[in-house]
């Protein structure tokens, strides 16, 4: 099967617990973070994750509901979007 990978952006209000929600909503949902940087800008956390997703148990609309409603949850804005869809961008 062919490796399927995702970028997650999370951003909002810097807070205790925002890799420790995201990072473990996925080893739940079976993705595997091949990447991660993270960094606070001027009080605004700011993460971007390498995400494969081959194995994960749902589909990749159920998981960026699943993210999206973490995010709400904690006043932040969570971003997913396919590996393939950047790379044809970056090709136009």
């Amino acid at each position: 099967m062919a490796r399927e990978r995702v970028f997650v952006v999370v951003l909002g209000r810097d807070q205790k617990g925002i890799i420790a929600r995201i990072s473990t909503l996925l080893f739940e949902k079976g993705a595997n973070i091949e990447d991660v940087q993270q960094k606070i800008m001027d009080g605004t956390f700011v993460m971007t994750m390498l995400v494969d997703v081959s194995d994960c148990q749902e589909g990749t609309g159920q998981l960026r509901q699943a993210l999206e409603e973490v995010g709400r949850s904690m006043g932040l804005t969570v971003m997913v979007q396919s590996e393939s869809v950047i790379k044809a961008m970056q090709r136009v």
